[in-house]
């Protein structure tokens, strides 16, 4: 089974979105796996995603609502497969954690899927306005159907 952890600052917004996401593009191309998201902060640990995530995620046929934010770990990095950030502070901050070149080596940003060595960003809607989180829940449908795809065909 694929262990892949997404993550953004809060786990409120883009994560979550990410989350659910990838869950959803698992279970289409039959792919045996398991989705987890994490903030690199704690100021939302147990709160539920964004309203506004969760009605973008909603509008899409998905229901991120019962998610619960935490904040990512040290032992994340030996549990989960493949690590994705959704920006480069939170790119950094992940990699804090890492203690060796492997565990490093499983943390990635999520862009990166669709415009390899790029390193672009997802941008954070939290100030925004609900536009944003539409823009930002197509940017991550993009990266998590490449990365589905690549799982289904072994070019991880």
């Amino acid at each position: 089974m694929i262990k892949i952890l997404m993550v953004c600052m809060g786990n409120i917004c883009r994560s979550p979105l990410a989350e659910g996401i990838m869950k959803s593009k698992l279970n289409t191309y039959g792919i045996d796996g398991y989705v987890d998201s994490a903030g690199t902060i704690a100021g939302h640990t147990g709160e539920a995603p964004d309203e506004r995530s969760c009605r973008v995620a909603l509008k899409n046929d998905l229901d991120i609502s019962m998610q619960k934010a935490r904040q990512i770990k040290a032992a994340d990095l030996d549990e989960f497969d493949y690590i994705f950030a959704m920006d480069s502070a939170n790119y950094a901050n992940i990699l804090k954690l890492a203690k060796t070149e492997d565990q490093k080596k499983k943390v990635e940003l999520i862009m990166n899927r669709v415009s390899p060595g790029l390193n672009l960003e997802v941008p954070d809607p939290y100030y925004g306005n609900i536009d944003e989180f539409v823009e930002v829940f197509e940017m991550l449908n993009r990266c998590c159907e490449q990365i589905a795809k690549s799982l289904k065909h072994q070019k991880f």
